[in-house]
């Protein structure tokens, strides 16, 4: 069932961040009352969509008698807050983010909340290649990665106890405006600003599932505004794409040229050489908006 109603209260945790952003933007479309939430203070929130929200400022870290009705009771949360990004191997996703996102949900359900969307990430799938499914096993080769697929472990354990419908939304590649200044894309494009004549890169032969990040907020609204299909599911194109192919693709788009080169720095550690998303799952839940 789609719920396309204009009196939900939806709110979005992480809305300052680079999909934050967008999602906002997206949920504005439908008409629904947004309460919009990030630890930066309202004056520091430069987004076009600040004065069509409930903004409340939150360090969702701290100890709360009752998130819900600090948050003013909402019919359902995309939680997107994570801190500490992209440093996927530090142990504090683990000490500190595990802990305190999940009490924060655990929190928030038991006070009333009764849909709760939560991004996870493809890393989940650890070091497994090909067409990624959501019923494969999880083997996550990272802290962050296992951070992650933990959280997703304690709320699915927490259903047992407390009825609650559940999404949990498994990410893969994005770009756009806003990305990280580390992102593939963006460390590109800020070569070719400082008029550089070389690129270095590793190989380029690696396949990944990308998507830009305004497509990743349409998905991320349409799914957590169903109920029909709960559980995870897979945030991609379902279409693999090499790096290398990616950055070309890129300097097309811009008729910019810069020499690609290759082999420059080691593949990744932390992924496997070839792995997408298979989609299956997102488009039975798009051919419902279609009709």
């Amino acid at each position: 069932m789609i719920n396309e109603s204009d009196d939900m209260k939806i709110l979005v945790t992480g809305a300052s961040g680079f999909i934050g952003n967008y999602v906002v933007e997206e949920l504005l479309k439908y008409g629904h009352k947004i309460i919009a939430s990030a630890i930066e203070h309202p004056q520091k929130i430069y987004s076009n969509w600040i004065e069509e929200v409930d903004y409340i400022q939150a360090d969702l870290n701290e100890d709360k008698e009752d998130w819900f009705t600090i948050f003013n009771e909402p019919d359902q949360i995309i939680h997107l807050a994570w801190e500490g990004l992209p440093n996927y191997k530090e142990m504090f996703h683990l000490e500190r983010n595990l802990p305190n996102n999940y009490f924060f949900l655990k929190n928030m359900v038991e006070n009333g909340l009764r849909k709760v969307v939560v991004t996870g990430t493809c890393l989940e799938y650890g070091m497994q290649s090909g067409a990624l499914k959501e019923d494969l096993e999880t083997k996550p080769d990272n802290p962050y990665a296992l951070a992650k697929d933990c959280l997703r472990k304690f709320l699915e354990q927490m259903q047992r106890k407390i009825e609650f419908n559940f999404i949990w939304i498994r990410l893969f590649y994005m770009y756009g405006k806003g990305q990280s200044p580390n992102s593939i894309l963006s460390q590109l494009e800020a070569a070719l600003e400082r008029g550089d004549k070389v690129f270095n890169m590793s190989g380029g032969e690696q396949l990944r599932d990308y998507l830009p990040v305004e497509r990743v907020a349409e998905y991320i609204v349409k799914i957590s505004m169903q109920d029909k299909v709960t559980g995870i599911i897979n945030c991609c194109s379902g279409e693999p794409i090499s790096i290398r192919k990616l950055d070309e693709n890129f300097l097309a788009e811009k008729n910019k040229s810069i020499e690609l080169n290759l082999g420059h720095y080691p593949y990744p550690d932390y992924e496997p050489m070839a792995f997408w998303g298979d989609s299956r799952k997102l488009k039975s839940i798009l051919k419902e908006w279609i009709k």
